[in-house]
């Protein structure tokens, strides 16, 4: 795909793809998709509209680029607690408390892209609205992946529900996405994640399972 665009003087003006990506995906993460026009793009990127055209398409394939580079980027705290050696509760902890780092990171738009990109979204952007609804749906499944890990390895009862827990934590870490919008800091998401955490089965129950 052609990154350049030949400048008054005919000669070519190339761009960093990536870099440009990064400010398009911090606008989305800021604004939402729908809030985001490509005026606010234009100035973020750096670029002309010819260039944005060329490298990315349009609007939906620019989203849809910088919801890859946030999973790429922004989320590696949740596949490397997920992916650990570790306890099931430990594991949990790690994503809870990664979740609430990342959220509140200085410097970054607050919460998570993939809940708050398509708050609100009309009907003519309800591909964008699915495609986010895929990536968190993903999430849940990846928690309930772990946790029935965990219950194979004997970390949970037999009879304890995988499938509705890790719905519960999916939900409290958009929860917390919104939180983190709304101003909270750190602090207080850590304290939300550590009451979630509660709600796992005590030690005694799994070692008696």
């Amino acid at each position: 795909m052609d990154n350049l665009e030949k400048a008054r003087g005919g000669r070519p003006r190339a761009f960093d793809p990536d870099r440009a990506l990064d400010a398009a995906m911090h606008l989305f993460w800021e604004h939402g998709y729908e809030a985001t026009s490509l005026a606010m793009l234009r100035e973020a990127m750096g670029l002309t509209p010819p260039q944005i055209y060329n490298a990315f398409t349009d609007k939906e394939t620019l989203f849809r680029k910088a919801l890859t580079r946030y999973h790429e980027t922004e989320i590696g705290f949740a596949l490397d607690a997920l992916s650990a050696p570790v306890p099931t509760r430990e594991a949990i902890r790690r994503l809870l408390q990664g979740a609430a780092e990342a959220y509140s990171r200085p410097g970054k738009p607050g919460g998570c892209l993939f809940v708050s990109g398509a708050l609100a979204a009309s009907p003519q952007a309800q591909a964008i609205a699915d495609e986010l609804k895929a990536y968190r749906k993903a999430s849940e499944a990846a928690i309930a992946e772990r946790l029935a890990k965990g219950q194979a390895a004997s970390d949970l009862p037999e009879g304890f529900s995988v499938e509705s827990f890790a719905k519960y934590i999916a939900g409290v870490m958009n929860g917390m996405s919104i939180q983190a919008r709304d101003g909270a800091s750190a602090e207080e998401l850590r304290i939300m994640a550590q009451t979630a955490l509660a709600a796992l089965p005590p030690e005694e129950q799994k070692r008696g399972a």
